[in-house]
């Protein structure tokens, strides 16, 4: 076989093995049997577009929480979780950021949450405020966008935690039970005072 054909058929082979990484990924292929899996869980809402600016509407510790539809969800999800942070913000020299809103317990049968609200038998947990229930965006006056991510978890049960429960807490009970996870981004600021 000539060079030049040795550089094809690699060339051929190379781009198949690229094209059949992702679907052995998923199926759980990998070195040893690992990999990992990505189940196609996925997030919207009609508030405003994914990585898209967050209207004022939902903005501030009085803004409206958005809703949101759920689809995708592996079979065994029982119920979902949310954690809905500012990323951009590390408070007191520490890794801990801005917690906006926790919520679980929201049932699979649902498909989602209304706006303003939360499903029957779903629970508020406590934002950094200390209050159980959503706290809108809220950057500081300037020129910077802040990211706002809210972190979707389809779970195999039912949460067994108080209203009292920390995002601490929240990710130590959901341990073992995640089946996917689906994230949908915000980006918020204020303008600065005229002067």
């Amino acid at each position: 076989m000539t060079t030049k054909k040795l550089r094809l058929v690699s060339a051929v082979l190379l781009v198949a093995a690229f094209a059949a990484a992702p679907a052995f990924a998923q199926q759980g292929g990998g070195a040893g049997g690992g990999g990992f899996r990505l189940p196609p869980l996925l997030m919207q809402t009609m508030a405003f577009p994914d990585g898209g600016i967050v209207p004022q509407k939902y903005a501030g510790r009085d803004g409206v929480q958005p809703g949101f539809t759920f689809s995708n969800a592996p079979d065994e999800t029982v119920t979902y979780a949310i954690i809905f942070h500012d990323i951009d913000v590390a408070l007191q020299g520490s890794t801990n950021d801005v917690l906006h809103w926790i919520a679980w317990n929201i049932p699979a049968a649902a498909k989602g949450i209304p706006e303003g609200k939360l499903p029957e038998g779903s629970v508020n947990g406590k934002n950094i405020t200390g209050q159980n229930a959503y706290m809108g965006p809220g950057a500081p006056p300037g020129p910077r966008y802040h990211h706002y991510v809210f972190e979707l978890y389809a779970l195999s049960a039912k949460l067994d935690l108080p209203d009292t429960a920390s995002r601490a807490d929240l990710l130590k009970a959901m341990e073992g039970k995640i089946v996917a996870k689906a994230a949908y981004v915000g980006r918020f600021h204020q303008e600065p005072p005229k002067q």
